[in-house]
């Protein structure tokens, strides 16, 4: 058994670690059930239980959430519609979100794969300061697909 103060008290029955908890007139709580012998602590349980669930609140508010934007384009997109593109692909990477960028090919667009390629490239050139490829360029059937993630 433990005190209040954190001094260890000893091997006591159940009774008289009740009694003594009684006495300081705080909780007789077990801390450690699987130990030989089972270790409690005289403590304010309503306070233990606070000051866990408020660990547990800025363990969770540290931990970053982001969400996965996808963007897609085609390989005859023109300057001004990448522009806008690459607008909302900053905006997205400056709220810490993944961009998924994702080129489509339509009927015999598809022999315009290196143009493709291309255009995946020059918005990589756009944003390398603020973002790195995660997943280089690469084919899923009629989609190119590349992955930013901010930096």
């Amino acid at each position: 058994m433990i005190d209040p103060d954190g001094n260890q008290i000893g091997i006591l029955p159940i009774e008289k670690a009740l009694a003594a908890a009684s006495e300081f007139g705080l909780d007789l709580v077990e801390v450690s059930p699987t130990a030989r012998p089972p270790v409690c602590k005289i403590m304010d349980y309503g306070r233990y239980k606070y000051e866990q669930t408020k660990k547990q609140h800025e363990a969770r508010k540290k931990q970053t959430t982001f969400q996965v934007k996808e963007i897609k384009v085609r390989p005859k997109t023109g300057d001004h519609d990448l522009q806008t593109k690459l607008g909302h692909i900053k905006k997205f990477l400056g709220r810490k979100d993944k961009v998924k960028v994702t080129v489509m090919f339509r009927g015999r667009e598809i022999t315009l794969s290196q143009r493709g390629r291309d255009l995946l490239q020059r918005i990589a050139e756009e944003v390398e300061d603020i973002a790195v490829i995660e997943q280089a360029p690469k084919f899923e059937g009629r989609t190119m697909v590349m992955v930013l993630a901010p930096k």
